[in-house]
Order: C-alpha cells, then structure tokens, then sequence
C-alpha cells in the first residue's frame, strides 16, 4: 500500500483537507464541523497578518490515493526573536489510526521546518497560541464547549510513536450550576465598588474600534511574560475582531477604566457550539438568521481571558473584574473557561472564587528535530 505526502495547494488536495475530518469523525454526534471558510481564512498568509512575521504550509498524507492524515507546518521568525529558540510550530493535525502515515507525514513537515532553521517543533496551534491548541487528554466523546479541541483518544498514540513528547499541560474549568452558587455563595453583596478613579463598564459597539484598540494595549501588557506569548499587532487584532458580535455581546465584555485609562478587561464568549453543530461547516442566509436566533437561548457562558495591566493587579482593578464577571454569570446556567496553565495564580485564584473545578485537560506536545535529522531526508 502505498503512501505519498502532498503540499496542499491544488483544488483536490484543498477540498481533501477539508474532508479528512468528515472521515475522522464518521458517525460521532459530539463532533463539530469547523466553518471551512473561516479556516481558509485564518491559513491564508495573504489575509491574516499573524503570517507578516511567519510561513505556512500544509501537508496532507494519502495511503492508496486516500487522505488519511493532515497537519500545516508555521515558522514564526518573530517568535524566534522574541524567545531566543528555534521551535516550529504544527496545527490543524486530523487524522485516522494510521501510525505509519502520521509519521510519513510529520517527516515531511520536519524535513520543512528544518530547511528553514527550526531546531524543535511544537503543537498543535490551530495555527498559534492565540487560538485553539493542545490535544484533548480527558472527556473523550463528551461534546466540547466552543474555543476546545475534540479529538479521538488515539491522537496522543500517533504522536508519541512520531517522536513526540509532552511538553505542557493545560486545562479548562467548569461550575455547572453558577447561577445557584452565585446566589448561595454572594447574594446581593455584589458591590461595584466603583469610585477613587476606576469605573466599569461594557464594550462600546459605536466605537469598537477605539475599545478593541484599549483592549489590545491591556492584553499586550498584561500577558507580555507569559509563555509563548507575543504582543498583538493592530492588524491581528482588527483580523480576530472579524465574527466578535456572532459569539458575543458587549456586556460580555467588561472593561475596567482607572481615569479614564482602560486598566483590566473581561472577556467573555457564548458557547456557540450547538449552533456550529447545526451548520455543518458552512454558512448562508438562512443559517445565519437560524443563528441569530438560537444565539438568545445559550446557557453557557465562557471566560475567555482576563487581564489587567501589571501596575494595576494588586488593585481595586481585581475586585472589580471579578464581580463583573458574576455580574454577567447570573444570567447563564454553566460557566467555563478557556485553556488555562497551574501556574496562571490569577486565572486560578478567579476560578476558586466562583467555583469552578479542573475539567479538561490538553497536552502540548514538542519534538527536538536535531535529533531526528539523521535518515529524515525526503
């Protein structure tokens, strides 16, 4: 039988990338079918500005002329300057329980990675660290909540027999009664302890773009020491900011102002998977009014991010995200949050306060290419 490993580029290999998922996830209900334009969107190095600093390919693996493993392959030279290593990074990794072709295909992506200098590679990032990441480690078959990967157990398999190791862990939390612990937890004593200079209050749909540039500069100051992370540009921010009000609402979105000086947001997102589910991969008209729709009923509320800028975590700034946030978990049955590290005391501290327990965990995996350069010409 044979193998044979192709740069995605031609209409076939596009819509075969595409497709590999469908075969993946035959047959599972708690599946969701990515919009394929809006991953044609976030892998067009023309269209997403992430790729000013980076180069992408895709790679896509047939056994007798059938797609049975896909990854994309991103060198980020920014990255590199920033961190001082070498590491590439691969993402958008789907496919069947075929160990051999998995390793066909990461020897192609090395082999890339190396021509350009990498000397380790890291992943998945669907592309970076800003989006979706990890391979599920927990809650296999159970339906994941929007910005979660889902994936067959056997994903962690397939690369530790293609060279991989563990190289991070990560994971989600969850209260799945937040209204109820609210109440029994706080009751009325939610304060907003407004005053002294700082003030709350909701993202500005009428100048969206003046708030998504406050939020930017809050973000790039707060998480500049965390890991892997690299400062937004204004064009990634305005890219990201596409779809916002289809998977949010501007009280979601909590900004904390100290003299008028955005200090500390929250960043809240709907759990739209249900809906994703219903769309199948694709969007019109009338799915996208039947979204609209739906969108008023979600009962699942997600913590996307919180950040305050370094000057002002040991503030008031603190308190006050914290009862915006139950301010606004009130009105939903379950709140989780997105991928969070142990050593993240913020994000931890926050979680405790509300309830909510460790969920699910992901697993990052990396590679040292030096190692695997002998024998691993194509």
């Amino acid at each position: 039988m044979t193998l044979l490993v192709y740069e995605v580029a031609a209409p076939r290999s596009v819509r075969d990338f595409h497709q590999l998922p469908r075969a993946v996830y035959c047959g599972d209900p708690a599946w969701v079918a990515p919009l394929r334009s809006e991953i044609e969107r976030s892998l067009d190095s023309r269209r997403n500005p992430y790729f000013h600093h980076a180069v992408i390919r895709r790679f896509l693996c047939y056994r007798d002329n059938r797609p049975v493993a896909r990854a994309v392959a991103v060198v980020n030279f920014r990255h590199w300057q920033t961190f001082g290593t070498k590491a590439a990074f691969f993402g958008f990794f789907e496919a069947l329980d075929d160990p051999q072709a998995v390793q066909e295909l990461f020897r192609h992506l090395e082999h890339f990675c190396r021509s350009r200098g990498a000397d380790t590679i890291e992943g998945p990032f669907n592309p970076h660290h800003y989006s979706e990441l990890g391979i599920q480690a927990s809650h296999f078959g159970s339906p994941a909540t929007f910005f979660q990967p889902y994936n067959p157990a056997y994903y962690s398999r397939l690369l530790a027999a293609s060279g991989f190791r563990v190289a991070k862990v990560l994971h989600t939390r969850k209260n799945g009664n937040i209204r109820d612990y609210l109440d029994r937890r706080y009751g009325n004593r939610l304060l907003r302890w407004e005053g002294d200079g700082f003030r709350v209050r909701s993202f500005s749909i009428r100048d969206m773009a003046g708030d998504m540039e406050r939020i930017r500069q809050v973000n790039n100051d707060a998480f500049v020491n965390n890991w892997h992370f690299l400062p937004l540009s204004q064009e990634e921010t305005r890219f990201s900011a596409k779809h916002l009000r289809l998977v949010t609402e501007p009280e979601l979105i909590q900004i904390v102002e100290y003299r008028g000086q955005a200090v500390g947001v929250l960043h809240c997102v709907l759990d739209i998977n249900p809906l994703l589910r219903d769309l199948d991969g694709g969007a019109g008209p009338l799915k996208l009014i039947r979204f609209l729709l739906r969108k008023k009923r979600i009962e699942t509320l997600i913590v996307f991010s919180v950040a305050i800028r370094k000057d002002f975590q040991h503030t008031r700034a603190c308190t006050l995200l914290l009862n915006a946030l139950c301010r606004q978990a009130r009105r939903f049955k379950v709140l989780e949050t997105t991928w969070m590290s142990d050593e993240n005391d913020l994000a931890v501290s926050i979680s405790r306060h509300l309830g909510l327990e460790p969920d699910r965990r992901f697993e990052i995996y990396e590679k040292n290419l030096r190692s695997s350069a002998n024998g691993a010409g194509i």
